[in-house]
């Protein structure tokens, strides 16, 4: 029982570590979408984005980040990983389409993140279930 709940504990360290991670990774994409920095807004217009929505995505982002950050909001945090998912498969094919591949890079490696996040997530969701389930049958 005590190696599980060390691997449990593990698990929960690399899943907030990766966690804060890929939201502070979200949280500068979009302050700088918003804020229409020059190393990322003329790209994105180049791309064939309409400003209006960038600055959507922008908010999009840092709503998504803060919900991704506050453990009450499991189930939300499913559809931020979904959102974010999106956004890299998105950013992986715009970035493909101008040649930026450097773009195409960075989106490759925060899929993977996120990948890792969310079988970490699934894990750990499966685990916390189970416990409840068999504290519910005494």
């Amino acid at each position: 029982m005590l190696p599980e709940r060390i691997a449990l504990k593990n698990k929960k360290i690399m899943f907030w570590t990766i966690t804060v991670l890929i939201s502070a990774f979200f949280i500068l994409s979009g302050y700088m979408e918003l804020t229409k920095h020059p190393a990322t807004y003329p790209k994105t217009i180049r791309m064939g984005y309409p400003p209006y929505f960038i600055t959507m995505l922008g908010v999009a982002k840092l709503i998504g980040s803060a919900v991704f950050l506050v453990p009450m909001f499991r189930r939300l945090r499913e559809w931020v990983f979904a959102a974010f998912t999106i956004d890299v498969i998105f950013a992986f094919v715009s970035g493909y389409t101008i040649a930026s591949y450097g773009d195409c890079i960075k989106a490759t490696v925060v899929f993977i993140v996120i990948m890792i996040a969310y079988l970490l997530f699934i894990d750990i969701e499966k685990r916390a279930s189970r416990k409840m389930h068999l504290e519910a049958s005494y």
